[in-house]
Order: C-alpha cells, then sequence, then structure tokens
C-alpha cells in the first residue's frame, strides 16, 4: 500500500514536474523553502489543481490517470484537508464543528469515531465552547480533529504550525505526535522547518523549483550531504530511541537508541516509551580518543563515512554510528582546521559528543 505519483503543472510563472513514491502509512513531509511547490503538489494530491497530465494513485486506489481519461474531483477522494488557518464555522460550537466532519461520510464507511478523534486532540473540555474562545493551538486541534471525523485515506496538512505563536505551537506538537503515533492514515504534512519535520515525519520528499530532489525514509534523506549542506545552521539528523529510566538526583533522563545511551534534561515520559531525537550538526563535536574527564555526557563511538565542504571555513561530516549500511547516523558541523588537524578521512573511527544540554527542545 502506498501512494504513488506522477504530476505536471504549468502556472503563468511556475511548473511542477514531480514523480515519487511514499509508503501508505505514517507521516511523509513535502519540504522545501518557500516557493518549491509543496502547496501545489498537496492541491494537487487534493484535486484542487489539474495540471497538464498526471498519475496518482492512493492504497490501490486510482484518482487520477489522463492516459486512461480518468479524474476524480475533490469531492470523491476521501482527504482530509488542514489548512494553515483552522476555517472553522464561527456559528457553531467545537461539537458541531466536529459533526460537521462527520457529516460527509455514511456511518457504515466511518473509519474514525467521534470519541476517538476528541480524545486524540485532547478536546473534551471544549466541545461547548464558540471558535471565538479557543486559542490558535486550540482552533488548529478542532480542524484537525474534523478532519479526521472524515475518515480519509489521506490526511493533508499545509503548514497547519505556520500562522500560530510559540506557545500555540508547543500546545500542538503533542497532538501531531499522537497523530503519528496511532493512527494508520498516511499523513502528507508541507513544512519549510527542517526542526518540526525532524520532529515529526517518517518520511520525506525534498522538493526544490518544482521538482523533488530526493524522497525516502527521513534519517536517510536528512543525512544526505548534498542536501545538507544547503541548510547551513539547520543540518541535523535524528535518532529513535526509548525512555531506560530518569535520574531524579540531577533531573536527567537516560534513552537509549542504536547509538548507545544518550543523556538529556528530565522529561516527564515513561519508562520504555519510544523518544525521538533531534540533534543538529552544529552540536555535534568529534574526538580521536574517548575522554573520561569531560563535561560531556554523550560520547559515542561512530565511523566518518563521508566529509563535505559547507563554507570556506566549515566542513560538514557524516558519521554512521555502527559503521553498517542501515546505521543510524549524525552530521558534525566543524571548521575546516579541525578537520585537518584530525586527519579525518571516510573509514576512520573517532568519538562523537555532544552536550545534553544541546537537546532541550
Amino acid at each position: 500500500m502506498a501512494v504513488r505519483a506522477h504530476l505536471e503543472v504549468t502556472l503563468e510563472h511556475f511548473s511542477l514536474d514531480v514523480s515519487f513514491e511514499i509508503p501508505g502509512h505514517g507521516v511523509t513531509a513535502l519540504f522545501g523553502q518557500s516557493g518549491s511547490g509543496k502547496t501545489t503538489l498537496l492541491r494537487c494530491l487534493a484535486g484542487l489543481e489539474r495540471g497538464s497530465r498526471g498519475l496518482l494513485e492512493v492504497n490501490g486506489s486510482t484518482w487520477q490517470d489522463d492516459a486512461k481519461g480518468i479524474w476524480l474531483p475533490p469531492h470523491r477522494r476521501a482527504i482530509g484537508y488542514v489548512f494553515q488557518e483552522a476555517s472553522l464555522f464561527a456559528h457553531l460550537s467545537v461539537r458541531r464543528n466536529l459533526e460537521y466532519g462527520m457529516k460527509r461520510i455514511p456511518a457504515a464507511q466511518r473509519r474514525v469515531g467521534f470519541d476517538a478523534a476528541v480524545e486524540l486532540a485532547g478536546l473534551s473540555p471544549l466541545l461547548n465552547r464558540s471558535p471565538a474562545r479557543l486559542s490558535g493551538g486550540e482552533r488548529q486541534r478542532v480542524a484537525i480533529a474534523r478532519a479526521l471525523l472524515t475518515s480519509p485515506q489521506l490526511l493533508l496538512m499545509d503548514e497547519p504550525l505556520a500562522a500560530l505563536d510559540e506557545g500555540s505551537k508547543r500546545e500542538i506538537l503533542p497532538c501531531l505526535e499522537r497523530l503519528h503515533r496511532e493512527l494508520s492514515i498516511p499523513v502528507v504534512y508541507v513544512s519549510h522547518s527542517l526542526r518540526e519535520v525532524a520532529r515529526l515525519a517518517d518520511h520525506m520528499v525534498w522538493m526544490e523549483g518544482g521538482r523533488v530532489r530526493a524522497f525516502g525514509a527521513l534519517q536517510k534523506v536528512l543525512t544526505r550531504l548534498d542536501l545538507s549542506v544547503q541548510r547551513g545552521d539547520e543540518a541535523g539528523a535524528i535518532l529513535e530511541t526509548v525512555v531506560a529510566f530518569h535520574d531524579e538526583r540531577y533531573q536527567l533522563t537516560a534513552l537509549e537508541g542504536c547509538c548507545g545511551r544518550v543523556w538529556i534534561s528530565r522529561i516527564d515520559i515513561a519508562p520504555g516509551e519510544p523518544v525521538r531525537v533531534h540533534v543538529p550538526a552544529r552540536d555535534v563535536s568529534i574526538n580521536l580518543e574517548r575522554s573520561g574527564d569531560s563535561s560531556i555526557l554523550n560520547i559515542w563511538p561512530t565511523v566518518v563515512e563521508d566529509i563535505r565542504d559547507l563554507t570556506d571555513s566549515q566542513v560538514l561530516v557524516r558519521l554512521s554510528c555502527s559503521g553498517g549500511q542501515n546505521s543510524p547516523r549524525l552530521l558534525a558541523r566543524i571548521t575546516r582546521r579541525s578537520c585537518a588537524k584530525l586527519r579525518l578521512k571516510p573509514g576512520m573511527k573517532v568519538f562523537a559528543q555532544l552536550k545534553s544540554a544541546a537537546l532541550i527542545d
């Protein structure tokens, strides 16, 4: 089960020509700078934009195949759509806004129940409120739940955090993470924030100038040096870990992952629960030996895989945690002087170091 697309659109000052295939589960990020074509592609998936030719298959169903004369209009596509603005009905309560989403789907075809959507989005205390009495984050949680109640085969989200302040973003991110963990509905999520994508997505479609530059598993795409170099200060990798235990004395949490133990500031998540750690390249340093006399708690044995010039004075180093083809990878941004001093080259065994304080979200 997957989403397979080849779509071409020609607008007055822009053209889109993309081909990609993504799994029919999890969260796929459409990532790129403003003007790269992310929203145009999302509108094509929804049927709101029709190009010169295209093919779109979603979990075995053909939504568009111009070669065969197949075109499903938007109202016949099983999609949920969450925009930057929540666009709730101001004259309806939260409950009635949600019920409006359910009315689109016959009872026998509903895949998401009312109570499940309310619980997922944390809306129980808000059901009788009007949209005017909600914060920005609360309105977006209502919009997400309303989209889920249409029982979509595909959930489309167009930068749902872009219009929110930092407080509202922190409020809604746990809802999006629960969506990621608990639902089998595939999500296509548009963003230009690499940090946001690293926290939420499983897969990535990297877009530039209306073209797909790369697509695949998030960690693999994020650690491609030809792409990461372009992001400069935002370059980084992710580690999939689980909570091992909490050190109450020093208010730290120990995580376990493929790279080994990861110490971070205390988080309120139970042992055994998964935690995704975003590791910025700017915070990773490299040493030739493991030093026990250091304030740095996170020190992992790694292997240098590749080195790429970042600026006139800096390089980006890709490190493999175990040396295997499917090993987790880290990126380290260091000076060219340090790279020369350590005589770094592919295949060298080194130690990656990272301050726990750098992993505070």
